[in-house]
């Protein structure tokens, strides 16, 4: 989604690196400058200067962008104090095995929810709108949405007064359409996504939150839309809420 261009060279590379992160199968200079809102003269500088410090790769035959092996090390450094998918593997995978559909952990970061684990079921018909990497602002698809949900009103307000979500993801994420979801998902402690993103692709997620209380990841479920038909939902909606439950209180310990 086309972002504001940052007016500082830190910001410009943030960007630029949250950008390449997205994308599975490397990016073209093209798709990052579009992507960042920058010209892509100021994206191949910032790239090569990337480069030559090991944060980004080029593969000289296709001649698309990856991130680095300089990340991967400085990741791993971060990780005692940020990661915590070693402790959500297993409410990802009871949900899998539980349900047959795809279940996944994301994590917020900002004013997005960044997906970090994904696990199969034995259902053979997937939904492939989440996969690891993938970024989606607040509010959209059912993990953004769940963590919208559960922060105060005042964030919630800002926030959806800043965005305009209908440009990338059409008039279903008016302010006001996302309002009534909030409301809907505050009611039932689960948020629901009925094919929003794409058509016949459903989602449900409950939020887990920090010691401080805050919700800070979400557990999903992702399907096609037979799946989840009204009378299953209230069974999935449970699984979802348990599984997030226990996950809250196994990273409360110390």
């Amino acid at each position: 989604m086309p972002t504001s261009p940052p007016d500082h060279v830190v910001g410009r590379v943030s960007a630029v690196l949250r950008a390449l992160s997205t994308y599975r199968d490397g990016a073209s200079t093209s798709q990052l400058a579009r992507q960042c809102g920058l010209a892509r003269p100021t994206v191949h500088r910032l790239l090569a200067s990337l480069a030559a410090e090991g944060y980004v790769d080029r593969d000289r035959q296709s001649g698309r962008w990856y991130l680095g092996p300089e990340l991967y090390l400085l990741g791993e450094a971060a990780a005692p104090r940020y990661d915590v998918t070693q402790q959500a593997r297993a409410s990802v995978h009871r949900l899998a095995a539980a349900t047959g559909e795809s279940a996944f952990f994301s994590a917020r970061r900002g004013n997005e929810t960044v997906c970090l684990l994904r696990e199969d079921g034995d259902f053979p018909i997937r939904s492939f709108v989440l996969y690891e990497g993938a970024r989606f602002p607040l509010g959209v698809v059912s993990a953004g949405l769940v963590v919208l949900s559960m922060l105060p009103d005042r964030e919630v307000e800002e926030y959806l007064s800043t965005v305009d979500l209908t440009g990338e993801w059409g008039p279903a994420h008016r302010a006001e359409d996302v309002r009534a979801r909030v409301a809907r998902t505050r009611e039932d402690g689960y948020s629901t996504n009925p094919g929003l993103v794409v058509e016949g692709s459903w989602g449900m997620a409950a939020a887990v939150f920090t010691p401080a209380g805050e919700p800070a990841w979400a557990l999903t479920l992702t399907g096609v839309e037979s799946r989840f038909r009204e009378e299953r939902r209230a069974e999935l909606g449970a699984l979802l809420l348990k599984e997030a439950h226990t996950l809250t209180n196994v990273l409360r310990q110390p």
